[in-house]
C-alpha cells in the first residue's frame, strides 16, 4: 500500500463510514473489525448535531469483553487506554468494570486504577480479586518508572545537604576540594593550596528529614492519589526519611501504617466526596515535631470546602516555623489541572509555591526541597520547559 493510500486509510478509519466519498473504503485484512470498534465507541445512530454523540456497545459484560478484545488487538496499549477512558466517560460503563470477566480483559492503566478506586465501596467481593491485581499490574509499573530515579535523587540531596567545611581526612571530597580552590593554584609549585575543604558529613543511620504527604481524594485527583501514593511507598522504604501519608475529603485518613504496600494505600482511599484541606492541614500539623527538619506536600486542586482563611492561616504557620512547604495542584501526565486560582495566589503570596508536576519532574523537586533550595524559582523554570 501506497503512503497516499495509507493516508486515506486511516482518514478513513478516523472519519467513519460518511467519509469513504472522499477517502475510498477499507480493503485491508481487519479493517472491518477495526472500524467496527471504532463505530461502537465514536458513531452516532444519527445526525449529532445538537446532541450528545451515542454509541452501541450496549449495556453487557460480554459485548463490552469482546469489544475489549478487539480493540487490544487492533491498536497498541497507548491507544488501548484512551479508548477505554472514553468508553467509560461517554458511555458510562463503570458499573460494568464490577464484572471480573470484564477486569480481565481491559488494558491497566492509571485513569483504570482512578476508576476502580472510586467504585470500591460497591465493589462485590467476587471482584476485588481481580480488581487488586489490575491495581497491582499499575502499581509495579510506576515503581519501575521512578523509584530509582527517587531515590538517586533524595540520597544525593541528603548528601549534599550533609556536606560539611571541617571534614575528617576520610571525608574529604578532593574532586569538589580541588575545584572550589582553583583560584590558590601556584604555578611555581605547581599545585593547589586548599583554604577551604570540602566534604561529607559521616553518613548517620538516623532519620534525616520527616516528608508528610497529604493527598485530596476528590474525584478530579485520582491520578494523583495513584502517583502519590507510590511515590509515598517507595519515601517510606528509604531508612534516612521518615514518611506520613495521610489522604482527605471533609474526613482525614493517615494511611502511614499501610505504606509498605501502596496498593493496600491505594484500597485505603476514597475517591470524590467534598474536600476540608484546612482539617487536613491541622492534622498534618500534628505529625511534625521538628519543623526544620521538615518538609510537608499539600497535593491538592485547592478547592476548600472547610474554612479558608484557616487553611492559609495554618500554611503560613507552618512555613514561618521552618517547614519546607511545597503545594502541588496535580501529580500527574494528565496535562494542566483545574483548580483554585486564588487559593493557589494567596499561598503564593505567602511564599508558598503552588503548581503542577509530572511523576517524572517530582524526583527532582524533592531533591530541590530536601536540600532547601530555591523550590519558586525550579517551579518558574518547569513552567518555562512545559510552554
Amino acid at each position: 500500500m501506497s503512503d497516499d493510500d495509507q493516508r486515506l486509510r486511516r482518514w478513513r478509519l478516523m472519519l467513519g463510514e460518511s467519509a469513504e466519498e472522499s477517502t475510498g473504503g477499507l480493503g485491508q485484512p481487519g479493517d472491518s473489525r477495526m472500524d467496527a470498534a471504532l463505530a461502537a465507541l465514536y458513531d452516532s445512530s444519527g445526525p449529532t448535531k445538537g446532541r450528545r454523540r451515542s454509541a452501541g456497545l450496549g449495556a453487557s459484560a460480554p459485548s463490552v469483553a469482546r469489544w475489549l478484545g478487539d480493540i487490544r488487538t487492533y491498536f497498541p496499549s497507548t491507544v488501548v487506554q484512551v479508548m477505554q477512558k472514553d468508553a467509560i466517560d461517554r458511555l458510562g460503563l463503570a458499573q460494568l468494570l464490577l464484572e471480573p470477566e470484564l477486569l480481565d480483559a481491559v488494558e491497566p492503566d492509571v485513569h483504570l486504577v482512578g476508576t476502580l478506586l472510586s467504585l470500591n465501596q460497591v465493589m462485590p467481593e467476587a471482584s476485588k480479586a481481580t480488581a487488586r491485581m489490575v491495581v497491582g499490574k499499575v502499581v509495579r509499573e510506576v515503581e519501575e518508572r521512578i523509584a530509582q530515579k527517587t531515590k538517586a535523587a533524595v540520597t544525593g540531596a541528603l548528601n549534599r545537604a550533609a556536606r560539611t567545611s571541617n571534614p575528617k581526612l576520610r571525608d574529604i571530597d578532593w574532586d569538589r576540594t580541588i575545584r572550589a580552590n582553583l583560584s590558590h593554584y601556584l604555578p611555581e609549585y605547581r599545585t593547589v593550596v586548599p583554604e577551604r575543604l570540602v566534604g561529607y558529613g559521616r553518613k548517620s543511620k538516623s532519620v534525616q528529614r520527616d516528608v508528610v504527604l497529604a493527598i485530596d481524594q476528590s474525584g478530579s485527583m485520582a491520578s494523583s492519589v495513584v502517583y502519590a501514593s507510590v511515590f509515598g511507598a517507595v519515601l517510606a522504604s528509604m531508612q534516612a526519611l521518615k514518611t506520613s501519608l495521610v489522604v482527605f475529603d471533609t474526613a482525614v485518613v493517615d494511611l502511614t501504617d499501610k505504606l509498605s504496600d501502596p496498593v493496600d494505600v491505594l484500597f485505603g482511599t476514597q475517591l470524590g466526596g467534598g474536600t476540608d484541606i484546612n482539617r487536613a492541614i491541622a492534622y498534618s500539623q500534628s505529625l511534625i515535631s521538628r519543623p526544620a527538619e521538615s518538609m510537608f506536600v499539600l497535593i491538592s486542586d485547592l478547592y476548600e470546602g472547610g474554612i479558608r482563611n484557616e487553611m492559609l492561616r495554618r500554611m503560613a504557620a507552618m512555613k514561618n516555623s521552618g517547614v519546607q512547604v511545597v503545594v502541588l495542584l496535580a501529580l500527574s501526565d494528565d496535562g494542566a489541572p483545574s483548580f483554585d486560582h486564588d487559593n493557589a495566589a494567596a499561598l503564593s503570596a505567602l511564599g508558598i509555591p503552588a503548581f503542577a508536576c509530572t511523576p517524572d519532574k517530582f524526583p527532582e523537586l524533592l531533591a530541590v526541597a530536601l536540600e532547601r533550595g530555591d523550590v519558586s524559582a525550579w517551579a518558574d523554570q518547569l513552567t518555562l520547559e512545559q510552554h
